[in-house]
């Protein structure tokens, strides 16, 4: 079985890049799977997608922990631990890195002992053919996919972007499938995975603590005020009276702690035992008559003989 990953940036296109593999590869003949998986949904982010393929029906799932091949758009990543570039690499891996520098230099700074390979980035390329780049090094490096068939996956899956955009990622990812001749079929099949071979879970035991010391201190209705969430924060929100329009109806409704009361001239009152600090009343203040202040630095003028 094959074990591709591919690892870039919001905006790169390595989702679509893991599809156009896939789709590249079942045109060939074989069963696939492919996938993304990120965090945060923005542009930048760290992203990274997998493509599973092999003669026979694919049953693995879940993260490629030991990969035949692992494509980088952005060599920033390298040094992010979270982005996992580097996990489950052996010697028999190929490891792909988008950047213009030698591969022995990547090799000489990262230690490794599996084979390293660069995709030097087109002139004025911008972030959106990367994914492109990426797929045509991929189809190549893995030695079962024509040209054609990677061109009909990527129109495939593009169908319906503006046609010279259409052109431009087949053009690029072409373009970079030929730069890696010298290296055709250099990625080799995984071995497969059976149960015995797979790595337990570990698992951490804890003690079952006494019911007096693991129930809450407070069992009792209605007494949330003796909580002082006060203590929990970290930044307070402070009321300039000179700029307060007293629209205080405002600031005490949206308090999520319903720590704000409302004095007799309709006064916002502050209460710093149960005020966490969540800044809501700051953001929401229409005469931006709520500040902040460090709670470090209260508490320093506090000190003050």
């Amino acid at each position: 079985m094959y074990r591709i990953r591919f690892h870039g940036r919001g905006g790169q296109g390595i989702k679509t890049a893991s599809r156009i593999l896939g789709s590249a590869l079942f045109a060939e003949g074989y069963e696939v799977q492919d996938a993304p998986r990120y965090g945060a949904e923005r542009r930048g982010a760290p992203i990274f997608a997998y493509v599973r393929a092999d003669r026979a029906p694919v049953y693995e799932r879940g993260i490629i922990d030991h990969p035949d091949l692992v494509v980088v758009t952005d060599e920033s990543l390298v040094q992010v631990p979270a982005a996992a570039v580097m996990t489950g690499l052996c010697d028999r891996s190929v490891l792909v890195i988008a950047s213009a520098a030698e591969p022995e230099l990547w090799q000489q700074r990262l230690g490794v002992t599996c084979r390293v390979l660069t995709l030097p980035p087109g002139p004025g390329e911008g972030a959106a053919l990367m994914g492109a780049a990426s797929v045509g090094a991929a189809a190549k490096l893995i030695g079962q996919i024509s040209a054609a068939n990677l061109e009909g996956a990527i129109r495939a899956e593009l169908e319906g972007l503006p046609s010279d955009v259409i052109e431009r990622n087949v053009g690029r990812a072409l373009e970079s499938f030929d730069s890696f001749e010298s290296h055709a079929g250099c990625v080799s099949e995984g071995e497969a995975l059976t149960r015995a071979s797979a790595t337990p879970p570990a698992w951490v035991e804890l003690e079952v603590e006494p019911t007096s010391i693991s129930a809450p201190a407070i069992r009792g209705e209605a007494t949330s005020e003796q909580v002082q969430t006060g203590l929990w924060r970290t930044m307070r929100p402070v009321i300039d009276d000179s700029l307060c329009n007293h629209c205080s109806w405002i600031c005490s409704t949206l308090c999520p702690d319903a720590a704000i009361d409302v004095g007799s001239d309709r006064e916002p009152i502050i209460d710093y035992e149960h005020c966490k600090g969540c800044l809501l009343c700051v953001a929401v203040c229409p005469s931006h008559a709520i500040v902040v202040e460090p709670e470090r630095a209260v508490d320093e003028h506090r000190s003050d003989p």
